[in-house]
């Protein structure tokens, strides 16, 4: 019986390893954060200016002002502007220039009843979701927020609970709920800026915004959303007391 020659079986071609890419001076590989844009950096620096009062509400400016007083060309001045009318800092009048919107307590109060509801779903969902790092930043940013409320730092308690309002809003890791309620946050806090002293309550707000971070930090989600309202009721509570305050 004649046997059957089978053919060969080709050679499986083995392709080579890749090589891991090595990391210069032991530095992680991980890519750096992009800085910002010039419009960026100008939008930043003039909307501290708008919440700090230094450009007051109603008052008019023209691009070139404004660029002399950020030092960048006007180019980025007028990117920055589009921005900041979005998010109703400043107003664009055409052939008259800038104004800075005047404040309105009629809609400080429409705006936190808009908060109410974003805050509630970012705090709950941030304290549901949050890492065990962001869980000691927010323990850590309830401290800071203290120790400035005995001190009456206000540029202190400006600076941590802008960083402190990030944080929950990257723990809650929602981008739709933080494009929603991220604008509303510069004219909140440019409204607390003009009235606080009257109110001489700096160590109050501070524990209220305490108690929020300590309970997303606990990962308590009904603490957490308890915090936002408790943080909304005393801001409602200080727009209505400015009607009444003499002008």
């Amino acid at each position: 019986m004649m046997a059957i020659k089978l053919p060969a079986r080709p050679k499986t071609q083995v392709r080579p390893k890749a090589q891991a890419r090595p990391e210069a001076s032991g530095k992680s590989s991980k890519p750096l954060a992009r800085a910002p844009s010039l419009a960026e950096q100008t939008r930043i620096i003039l909307e501290d200016k708008i919440v700090s009062l230094e450009l007051e509400p109603g008052s008019m400016w023209s691009e070139g002002d404004l660029a002399n007083l950020t030092g960048f060309g006007r180019t980025p001045v007028r990117e920055a502007l589009k921005r900041l009318e979005s998010l109703h800092l400043v107003r664009i009048v055409q052939r008259h220039g800038v104004q800075i919107t005047p404040i309105n307590v009629e809609q400080q109060l429409l705006l936190l009843e808009t908060r109410r509801e974003l805050e509630r779903l970012v705090a709950g969902r941030a304290a549901r979701r949050r890492s065990e790092s962001q869980s000691a930043r927010c323990t850590e940013f309830a401290r800071g927020l203290r120790d400035a409320g005995r001190r009456g730092d206000m540029v202190a308690f400006r600076q941590l609970y802008s960083e402190a309002q990030q944080l929950i809003l990257e723990a809650a890791g929602n981008p739709f709920a933080a494009a929603a309620v991220s604008p509303l946050y510069a004219l909140s806090k440019r409204f607390y800026v003009l009235h606080h002293r009257t109110a001489q309550d700096l160590r109050l707000a501070c524990e209220y915004h305490a108690k929020t971070l300590l309970a997303v930090a606990a990962r308590d989600e009904s603490a957490a959303r308890l915090a936002v309202d408790a943080v909304l009721d005393y801001v409602e509570g200080f727009t209505r007391s400015t009607l009444a305050a003499p002008s």
